[in-house]
């Protein structure tokens, strides 16, 4: 809690609220809040300060047929004459146990189960990575100067702005649209950031496809978990509730005792209690990829409980599992088509996974005698 003093007048303000202070002819202090919470609270809803703004400010009037085609052409000439591949490529780098590649952004599809060839059932969810490209790259040694830059990282990491699914910039901003011309894009939808090391940068404008990742790979999965609300401790913490008989009178769904006595006086920290439930940063590392669809960039990976709903965003990198480390250097800094000479196959799968054109029983028939 800070304490400001305005003419004759003291006034607090808290660090949890960004206000501006101004004063009146009276000398009387005012504060105008725009109730922005500070982003070290586990759950805020206001955007970061190096947010740009992302809608306009003004709409578009009713426009004829032939003015929206025209800016529409407009847009997508701005946006891909000065595309950065048109340079020479950039160095490729040498893959190392330390080398932390770029992710992708994919879609949650659904789950569907598969079976291995010993008859065992599982489920795997489907993750689609649709229209991927590579829309920034910061140098280690700027991207300590920002504003996004946290100290635990130190300063071996770079960082690399991925876009998803285009779209028309008549609906964004100017200034969030500027942030696509260097990468020679239109617009994108999603934007999300990873860091990479710097063997594994790679070119603004690069797309990234299925192809980033290898069948039998391990990954790790981040979303955001679905948003359920308020909720009571029974449906958030799985909780018994009290009973239903024997005088109990409207407490079926209560929690019972918090636990606070005499010493402390008070509830422990960490005590499960009603609250938001939903709407957090969840990782499973760690996962398999079973199967790539190549036609339609689909991933198969392991289990059904990746975090977030169907039709959501997933983050998906390269695992940070030591013992589940490729083997085998991946794609550096990422798949490109002149690395296969011959036509990709439209379904890829594991080893141990069964297929199911293959014969899984066969009979022979018996000779007569």
């Amino acid at each position: 809690m800070a304490v400001i003093q305005v003419g004759n007048v003291l006034c607090r303000a808290s660090n949890a609220i960004y206000g501006t202070l101004i004063t009146d002819s009276c000398h009387f202090p005012r504060v105008l809040v725009n109730y922005q919470q500070s982003r070290s609270r586990r759950r805020c809803g206001g955007p970061p300060s190096w947010f740009v703004r992302v809608k306009p400010n003004t709409v578009d009037e009713n426009l004829t047929t032939e003015n929206k085609e025209f800016l529409s052409q407009v847009a997508l000439d701005q946006y891909q004459t000065d595309s950065p591949l048109k340079d020479a490529p950039w160095e490729r780098g040498t893959y190392s146990p330390r080398t932390k590649r770029v992710g992708v952004l994919a879609i949650k599809i659904g789950v569907l189960p598969q079976w291995s060839k010993d008859g065992h059932k599982f489920y795997t969810t489907l993750l689609q990575v649709l229209d991927n490209h590579v829309i920034r790259y910061t140098p280690p040694e700027e991207f300590v100067k920002s504003g996004g830059w946290k100290p635990w990282w130190g300063d071996k990491y770079g960082s690399v702005v991925v876009g998803a699914l285009s779209t028309d910039p008549r609906k964004f901003s100017k200034s969030y649209n500027n942030l696509f011309l260097e990468a020679g894009v239109p617009p994108k939808r999603k934007l999300t950031r990873f860091l990479v090391t710097d063997n594994a940068k790679i070119q603004p404008g690069t797309p990234l496809n299925v192809m980033h990742f290898r069948v039998g790979d391990f990954v790790d999965c981040q979303a955001k978990t679905i948003d359920y609300g308020f909720q009571g401790v029974v449906k958030r913490w799985g909780m018994k509730g009290m009973g239903a008989s024997h005088g109990v009178t409207k407490a079926h769904r209560k929690m019972g005792a918090t636990g606070g006595g005499g010493d402390p006086g008070r509830i422990w920290k960490g005590k499960r209690m009603p609250g938001h439930m939903g709407d957090d940063w969840k990782v499973l590392k760690g996962l398999r990829i079973w199967r790539i669809n190549t036609k339609y960039n689909i991933l198969y990976v392991h289990g059904p409980c990746i975090p977030g709903e169907c039709h959501t965003m997933v983050r998906v990198y390269d695992t940070c599992l030591p013992r589940r480390k490729p083997r085998d250097p991946p794609p550096m800094p990422t798949w490109l088509p002149e690395d296969s000479s011959e036509e990709l196959p439209e379904e890829m799968f594991h080893d141990d996974l069964h297929q199911f054109a293959d014969l899984s029983i066969q009979y022979e028939d018996e000779k007569k005698s």
